[in-house]
């Protein structure tokens, strides 16, 4: 760490004007035509760069830290999600049971051993590597949606998995953590718990009764529901990237490359688990999408309510720009190259 300020100094006048040039090309995104389907992720990545290079503006204001943001911005995140679902999506847990039942099974399965796997295959620092974890063993989010909606798969399959995924994730993802990362970072099973349940749950709950209770206030508001979504993740980005920045200039190469094999083999064995557990191309794809790609949000709320945000957080705010990245490039590919089956 001792060379890190160097860094740091070096650094600087680049980083600025590489987060400028992001930036810019992200406003752009909103207006090209051809950049359109890349503008989600282009404003992730530059607000991991803004928070790179101007990382001051982002720590705080007097005594007040912006990392305390984190469970509102998350919380507001879960309330769109559940804004933007109905009680007709749960059923399609009836409608396709299998599929369904497949896609949580994989990930709940895949990605938390594959972070284990990957975690101790780098030797990290232990608050870093149960951050790859903690990426592994959160359920997958509204991201998810969006690229399976692209990729031309089956976009109600895709919104079924996230939605009991979440569900689940106050159960699952403390037990998985605890038993996967216990070695790596004290971890309260049930403190954990309370907190998902609080960051996760209600807010979804209270979404989905706004969806069907306020029928009139919910058309207004409904077109600004997917930016606010977008706004919160950008927001959790640029500010966990300027908490840990020091961290990040000291582990991020390497750190990127192992969140790149844990997402990229997410897709690779979500799909060929898939397969072989007997389900159709169109379906494997879907499945590999939710596999792939996490709810870095969540896992860096849980790492902002440990008070870790610069360690355990570092991993689920590099895999967030890599993954959205990585699934844009799958989707569009899969787009080009539609299947007809199932």
């Amino acid at each position: 760490m001792d060379a890190v300020p160097a860094i740091v100094a070096a650094v600087s006048p680049a980083g600025a004007v590489v987060a400028v040039g992001l930036l810019c090309l992200a406003v752009a995104s909103c207006v090209v035509a051809f950049l359109r389907p890349w503008s989600f992720t282009l404003w992730v990545i530059a607000a991991a760069a803004t928070g790179l290079a101007f990382p001051d503006w982002f720590i705080g204001v007097g005594d007040f830290r912006f990392t305390s943001l984190f469970k509102p911005l998350l919380m507001l995140i879960m309330f769109c999600m559940g804004a933007t679902l109905s009680v007709d999506d749960f059923r399609g847990v009836l409608r396709m049971p299998v599929a369904v039942a497949v896609g949580l099974v994989c990930q709940f399965t895949i990605m938390p051993l594959l972070g284990f796997a990957v975690a101790t295959a780098f030797r990290f620092p232990s608050e870093v590597a149960a951050g790859i974890v903690l990426v592994g063993v959160a359920p997958s989010g509204l991201a998810s949606n969006v690229m399976s909606y692209i990729a031309r798969a089956n976009v109600a399959l895709s919104v079924t998995i996230t939605a009991a995924a979440s569900l689940l994730s106050p159960l699952l993802t403390p037990l998985l953590m605890s038993r996967l990362a216990g070695r790596m970072i004290e971890i309260d099973t049930l403190a954990m718990m309370l907190d998902i349940g609080q960051m996760v749950v209600i807010p979804i709950v209270t979404g989905l009764g706004f969806h069907h209770l306020s029928s009139t206030m919910r058309r207004w508001l409904e077109p600004a529901l997917p930016p606010l979504s977008m706004a919160g993740i950008i927001a959790m980005t640029v500010l966990t990237v300027a908490v840990g920045r020091e961290n990040l200039l000291d582990v991020g190469p390497l750190l990127c490359v192992a969140c790149l094999v844990h997402n990229l083999g997410g897709y690779v064995l979500g799909y060929a688990a898939s397969r072989l557990l007997g389900q159709d191309r169109l379906t494997s794809r879907t499945i590999a999408i939710e596999v792939g790609m996490q709810n870095s949000g969540l896992a860096s709320g849980i790492a902002a309510s440990l008070g870790k945000v610069p360690t355990l957080g570092l991993a689920p705010i590099i895999f967030g720009p890599l993954m959205n990245t990585s699934a844009s490039v799958l989707a569009n590919w899969w787009r080009n190259r539609p299947v007809h089956d199932g």
